[in-house]
């Protein structure tokens, strides 16, 4: 059976964590990218379907084709970012499921019902952007998650074949929190669940 983790990684994770928009000009090796993703990959999804797909933005160029599908308020800090991860969802995901998933037929669920497809790579590519986050706070790294950006001139712009679908952008480095907003309130227990 699993121990709780101390005090000090649920802060990390957690309590003190927060989503950061500037960033230190401290670079993100490849090495932690690929730490990052060897963490992520583990969490949960549908039929161990792992519908998401990455695309971490670090150069010149590749910012220069991401930042005309920036809102206004987000291209500065976007491109400011050391890395800038797209999610993206593979709307043909499903394809692997006899081999991420062979204890069962699961590709033959979305053969049967197609429509099914998207709503579940979303799903789940949303929880794997989730993972994502406390992947790279557990390295050490802060998050600025965001959806303010154009999805269908991201996919022109880094999906040719369009079987990939933008989800959201992440921004990651090594934060600055000083002049950050106060942190937002958190609902309460009583408001938002209960147990039966």
């Amino acid at each position: 059976m699993a121990t709780p983790l101390p005090d000090a990684a649920l802060e990390q994770l957690f309590t003190q964590a927060r989503s950061l928009h500037r960033f230190t000009d401290q670079p993100v090796s490849d090495a932690v990218i690929e730490s990052l993703y060897e963490l992520l990959k583990w969490g949960p999804t549908a039929f161990n379907g792992q519908p998401a797909r990455y695309v971490f933005v670090r150069g010149a160029d590749a910012k220069a084709r991401l930042a005309p599908t920036l809102s206004g308020s987000n291209r500065d800090k976007t491109l400011a970012a050391p890395v800038t991860v797209i999610v993206a969802y593979d709307r043909e995901f499903h394809e692997r499921l006899p081999e991420l998933f062979p204890a069962f037929d699961a590709r033959g669920v979305f053969a049967k019902a197609p429509e099914l497809i998207e709503p579940s790579a979303r799903t789940s590519a949303t929880l794997q952007a989730g993972y994502l986050i406390l992947a790279a706070r557990a390295l050490g790294l802060d998050a600025g998650p965001m959806t303010g950006f154009d999805a269908d001139a991201v996919d022109q712009a880094f999906f040719a074949d369009k079987r990939l679908h933008s989800l959201l952008l992440v921004n990651l480095g090594y934060g600055v929190r000083e002049g950050a907003a106060p942190r937002g309130p958190r609902l309460a227990f009583d408001e938002v669940a209960h147990i039966v």
